[in-house]
């Protein structure tokens, strides 16, 4: 539902040096063929194959030099019967020659060559247009951009690319208890508690490729929650707290009375029951819980997927994969629980261990976390060495467009 409201923003063009990590937002058509003539894979001797079959260290073969070809430097000069001709690794194989003897199994002369093996009979030959030909797609539309996209595109000569404009990622947390970090003293006093939400959302949108309007810390009052909201600048907005049932959550009924248009409030998870979802004058909103491990449970499952869909991407969701529990887990069913827990790989299989007390106030239990364990709402109790899936928070990409549960 929140991806059907979400689209990928529009391109721009960006020097291919500062594309890392962006969504590329057209086919990219190689120009021309790669490599673009046959090359050597190895340091050795271009010779025919027919000369060297049946060379060994008893019975070796010897062939005449008649040249050197060094990498990208190529040489007018075909093999003919009982040549050879020195070569360097990405160096054009000259005419008449099949094979790339390396030079480990020869005795590296430079006027006659010995040859004392014939594996490389028909090897080490790297065909003209064996990586790309003109024409094909060398990068597809959708592609994150990884070192080996980069260096593909600078290969067919893309100094400029067109790739999906950032999100722009407003959050904002709300509650009267909640300060910055430059109040820290109130903190210390007991009066108040340091706003981590503002600070691991933030963060959170920063991992997932946006860019982050911080909104800063609003008390529970409508009047200060609408006059924040007034002037929106961003491509998602994301709020924390003030979205559940209590005398003083107030952000429902002030998105309600700026124009929001809802598609659905709360689901049946835990931690994170309190979500809410719609759009605001065109802008797509999250409204995630307080609880500092039921916002960051909820932002993997819901705001995650929504930047990444802006981002132009098509596979939003994180990766999926069956462990092996090390240890009971326990929990009060009816609703699907997401529960932090470590993967480690044991042998030729997974296994995972809880990180502790569950409760949606321990925020260590998520920093000590590389996965959530998905347990079904049909499940209250599941022993060790039963199998779950597991949503795993170190993997950046997705098997599919399907949503993980």
């Amino acid at each position: 539902m929140v991806l059907a409201d979400v689209s990928p923003l529009p391109a721009e063009v960006v020097r291919l040096s500062e594309a890392v990590g962006r969504v590329l937002a057209e086919d990219v058509v190689s120009p021309l063929q790669l490599p673009p003539w046959d090359n050597s894979s190895m340091d050795g001797y271009a010779v025919r194959a027919e000369d060297v079959r049946g060379a060994s260290r008893e019975r070796p073969k010897a062939l005449r030099v008649v040249g050197t070809v060094a990498a990208g430097v190529s040489i007018d000069r075909t093999v003919k019967t009982g040549e050879a001709i020195r070569i360097m690794t990405g160096g054009p194989v000259p005419r008449g020659a099949d094979s790339v003897v390396r030079v480990e199994d020869t005795d590296a002369g430079t006027e006659t060559v010995q040859i004392v093996a014939d594996r490389d009979c028909g090897r080490n030959v790297r065909p003209a247009g064996e990586d790309l030909v003109v024409g094909a797609i060398a990068v597809a539309r959708g592609a994150r951009l990884g070192p080996g996209h980069i260096g593909v595109l600078a290969s067919v000569g893309r100094a400029d690319v067109r790739v999906h404009r950032r999100a722009r990622v407003a959050v904002l947390a709300s509650g009267d208890e909640l300060v910055d970090l430059d109040r820290f003293d109130e903190v210390v006093a007991g009066r108040k508690i340091v706003s981590s939400n503002s600070y691991s959302v933030t963060a959170a949108v920063i991992e997932a490729g946006g860019i982050p309007v911080p909104l800063g810390v609003v008390k529970d009052d409508p009047a200060a929650l609408r006059h924040r909201l007034a002037e929106l600048d961003c491509d998602l907005l994301i709020t924390t707290g003030g979205v559940s049932v209590g005398a003083f959550d107030y952000t429902r009924p002030v998105l309600a009375e700026l124009g929001l248009v809802s598609r659905f409030w709360r689901v049946r998870i835990r931690p994170g029951g309190p979500v809410g979802f719609g759009v605001l004058r065109g802008v797509p909103w999250l409204g995630l819980p307080g609880n500092p491990v039921s916002t960051l449970v909820t932002f993997e499952l819901f705001a995650r997927p929504a930047i990444r869909r802006l981002h132009g991407l098509a596979t939003p969701f994180r990766r999926t994969t069956l462990v092996r529990l090390a240890e009971p887990v326990v929990t009060a069913g009816g609703l699907t629980h997401f529960l932090r827990a470590v993967v480690t790989k044991t042998a030729d299989e997974l296994t995972a261990t809880l990180t502790g007390p569950q409760g949606s106030g321990l925020l260590t239990s998520m920093a000590r976390a590389d996965a959530l364990l998905i347990v079904r709402s049909d499940r209250n109790r599941i022993e060790g060495g039963e199998t779950v899936r597991a949503l795993m928070l170190s993997d950046d990409g997705a098997s599919s467009s399907d949503p993980p549960a």
